[in-house]
């Protein structure tokens, strides 16, 4: 039993030493710098028929990626940039809760105005509506995804390819 475990653990680290990731390398030879993007992580793209696709990806062959159910080519990349998961759930979690926060604090201030019976909806009813004023626009925003990280265009001088990464 002990010559099994050793052999199938000679194996595990026989191959993790010789095994080859695929990764996409985005490069600007005019100011030297190179982004190594790994296969399998979110990345976001817009190609220059003006379709969006973000998602996990995977690598096809020299010139070809894979992402969203869909084939597409490193030329008909026009824009890359990394996408995380944590970053989307942070942000759009964060938008939701204050568009949220705010429709709901305006619909309060409402429901206080008119249930007072008095003069103070002419005042309430302003601040109410000045309250919810922002939460479509953040709702909108959560939608939509919001991505802060650097993008690398294609008219910008990037360029991409991909490559084996060794460890």
């Amino acid at each position: 039993m002990l010559k099994f475990m050793l052999l199938i653990f000679n194996i595990v680290i026989f191959n993790s030493l010789i095994a080859q990731e695929n990764g996409l390398n985005i490069y600007n030879e005019q100011i030297s710098k190179s982004i190594l993007i790994k296969e399998n992580k979110r990345i976001r793209i817009k190609t220059f028929d003006g379709e969006k696709l973000t998602g996990r990806f995977k690598i096809i062959d020299d010139e070809t990626i894979y992402i969203k159910n869909r084939e597409i080519k490193l030329s008909q990349i026009e824009r890359i940039k990394k996408h995380p998961l944590v970053m989307s759930v942070l942000i759009n979690g964060s938008l939701y809760y204050l568009g949220a926060g705010f429709l709901i604090g305006g619909i309060e201030l409402a429901i206080l105005a008119f249930s007072g019976g008095d003069a103070s909806a002419l005042l309430l009813i302003p601040v109410a509506l000045l309250t919810m004023t922002p939460s479509p626009f953040l709702i909108k925003g959560a939608i939509k995804s919001p991505n802060i990280l650097k993008s690398y265009k294609s008219s910008d001088l990037w360029q991409y390819e991909v490559i084996e990464i060794s460890d």
